[in-house]
């Protein structure tokens, strides 16, 4: 079956990962219920609108491994494998979403349910549409754009940081040309995943959603401009970004740093046609939850590309939800001496990466305090913190000055090498893991009469249990917890005890690992192995 946007609803429903709301819903209400949720939603009726919306569709690892066919961790080597194995796509010249087509006076955008997200934002803003742009000399290349509703049929469009549409848009504005752009709204994952690639210029990012589907994503000519779209979106816009430059106030709105970013000065966008299937379905990529989730697959792609060019055996990588999926790599590694620094330094070179942690395959990168354990008793500041001053910044970034009109912002990188030190034993980073751990459960001994018995204190018969002991040390030296797996049939309160009478006789004690062992000064006689 065909990957569309609707197929993917289908998927989310028939894995219990969709809610349908089938209660009229205000559009100002969408985005503070979405995160309430444990599944993605579907609001049926939006008061004052004729389609549904759909939010939070991505706003989980399942919902991520859903949309991509795969378990979560195996989503980076689809990815991978799409981005060495493109497919370029494919141009038709109907699609179901010309079901449907308006132009000139026809065209409001205010027909579309696009919610208000946040207290302070401008506007309303369309938020998961797959924007596409060519270039005469670039050719195609599409992305993901914030774009706020102005008027009937003006909206702004977000590319004040350095991109690869910008730089198509400065291009036709030097020559006071406009540049056409298609918006396709409720497409299937592989694009809106694709289209948040930072691919260099001159690649389609579109060729990756073809190698994500195995085929040939379909394009759809456009109706009032020379740019395609996608044909089986549920909604298009088709336009053109006005030739005046950077010049209209758009914003503020809540940023994927889970701040409420500022006012940019940006073009604008003429919309000359919506074009949309029967029955459509808007949707609305939830911010910053869904946006942030769709880049740490990206991450963890290149993460892993680097690590593998720099000879380092990586076992597992986490783009943290906590640095936004933008900013923090967790990555585990089996590490040779030198592999650490040189980890840190393949992995600060990815494009807005800030702070990089690498750690031993014994850490789980996707648990928290286990990270922070590994900080706390692994590192030692002076030897295992990497800085690096001045290094290209996402302008987002907050703990930056304000930025400069025209000025690229740089930061100071960080790595720490949170890895075992290579002077220090193995052994000093033992584990506590509990006698019987995973073996019994509590729910097990909760309101059963075992539990209301009491212990028994009655005197013991320690020798039976001491001749047993000392025939287990006679064969191997022995940890207390080994001594209770060889003697299953004797009671706790028995070994514990025997153990303590053997000692206080003078005739076991402790090796330097810890484990019991028969002094020289016992003989044979004192124990009967077949007892």
């Amino acid at each position: 079956m065909t990957a569309t946007f609707r197929s993917y609803l289908e998927a989310l429903r028939n894995n219990s990962e969709l809610i349908e709301i089938t209660t009229a819903t205000d559009a100002r209400d969408i985005a503070a219920l979405v995160p309430q949720a444990e599944q993605a939603i579907l609001f049926q009726k939006v008061t004052g609108y004729s389609m549904p919306v759909a939010s939070g569709l991505l706003q989980s690892r399942n919902r991520l491994a859903l949309a991509m066919g795969v378990p979560y961790e195996k989503i980076e080597s689809k990815l991978r494998a799409a981005m060495e194995h493109p497919i370029a796509p494919q141009r038709i010249q109907r699609g179901p979403v010309k079901d449907v087509i308006r132009t000139g006076r026809d065209v409001n955008l205010f027909d579309l349910p696009v919610p208000v997200f946040s207290i302070m934002d401008g506007g309303p803003m369309i938020t998961g549409g797959v924007v596409i742009g060519e270039d005469p000399e670039f050719g195609m290349n599409a992305g993901i754009y914030r774009l706020m509703l102005k008027e009937r049929d003006i909206t702004g469009i977000d590319i004040v940081t350095p991109n690869n549409l910008r730089k198509f848009a400065e291009r036709a504005l030097q020559q006071k040309k406009p540049l056409p752009i298609s918006i396709s709204i409720g497409t299937h994952p592989y694009e809106l995943v694709a289209s948040t690639f930072k691919a260099n210029l001159g690649v389609n990012e579109l060729t990756f959603a073809g190698g994500l589907r195995g085929e040939p994503l379909m394009l759809t000519v456009g109706e009032t401009i020379p740019v395609p779209c996608i044909a089986d979106a549920e909604i298009v816009l088709e336009g053109e970004i006005l030739p005046e430059g950077w010049i209209h106030p758009e914003g503020p709105f809540c940023e994927f740093n889970r701040l409420m970013g500022g006012i940019h000065l940006n073009p604008r966008v003429r919309i000359k046609a919506v074009m949309h299937r029967q029955n459509p379905i808007y949707y609305a990529l939830h911010m910053p939850w869904e946006n942030i989730w769709m880049s740490a697959p990206i991450y963890e792609a290149a993460a892993w590309r680097v690590l593998h060019e720099a000879g380092v055996h990586a076992t597992a990588i986490n783009v943290t939800p906590g640095g936004c999926c933008h900013w923090h790599i967790v990555a585990a590694i089996k590490r040779s001496p030198g592999d650490g620094k040189n980890a840190i330094m393949a992995l600060l070179a990815i494009a807005d990466i800030k702070h990089v942690t690498i750690v031993d395959d014994d850490i789980d990168v996707f648990d928290a305090t286990d990270v922070e354990w590994a900080i706390a008793t692994r590192v030692q500041a002076d030897r295992d913190v990497l800085i690096v001053s001045n290094a290209r910044s996402k302008p987002l970034d907050p703990s930056l000055p304000p930025p400069t009109t025209g000025k690229i912002p740089t930061t100071a990188k960080m790595g720490i090498d949170a890895t075992i030190p290579d002077n220090v034993p193995a052994s000093r980073y033992n584990r506590i893991i509990y006698y019987n751990q995973g073996k019994v459960q509590l729910k097990d001994y909760l309101d059963s009469e075992g539990a209301k018995q009491g212990a028994s204190t009655e005197p013991l018969d320690t020798k039976p249990v001491s001749q047993k002991i000392l025939g287990e040390l006679a064969k191997s030296h022995r940890f207390f917890a080994e001594l209770l797996e060889l003697l299953p049939d004797s009671d706790y309160r028995a070994i514990a005890t025997a153990l303590g009478e053997l000692h206080e006789q003078g005739k076991i004690a402790q090796d330097g690992d810890g484990k019991y062992q028969m002094k020289q000064s016992t003989v044979l006689e004192d124990f009967n192995p077949h007892s």
